[in-house]
């Protein structure tokens, strides 16, 4: 009676030989570079964590998918702003490394006093 009893893999959302840019989110156990497209994992070898690079899926399993690099992300103008806003942030963090420094030394919870 029931006809829906089997399980259905849901359908991946990459084909062999889509060609994407992306944005490598982590590196994996072996040192590939981790991308995504809708939750789908892509391995691309000979990446690290935040390049954004164009990729053609070159593998696909029920799981994960195995991509190329073929050229980097053309979108420069992102990347350089980004760079520059990123000095931005650690110039203003200086000042308050010291401050947290001064409190990590002075913190004294009392287990040694007696």
């Amino acid at each position: 009676m029931n006809s829906e009893k089997g399980f259905r893999p849901k359908p991946t959302p990459v084909k062999v030989g889509d060609e994407m840019e992306t944005v490598i989110e982590a590196v994996g156990e072996k040192g590939d570079g981790i991308a995504k497209k809708e939750g789908f994992v892509l391995f691309v070898p000979d990446t690290h964590k935040g390049d954004r690079v164009r990729i053609r899926v070159t593998k696909v399993l029920k799981s994960v998918g195995f991509a190329e690099v073929i050229g980097k992300s053309e979108s420069k103008k992102e990347e350089e702003s980004e760079g520059e806003s990123d000095e931005e942030v650690e110039e203003s963090d200086e000042p308050g490394d010291e401050s947290e420094e001064d409190t990590e030394d002075s913190e004294d919870f009392g287990e040694e006093e007696k």
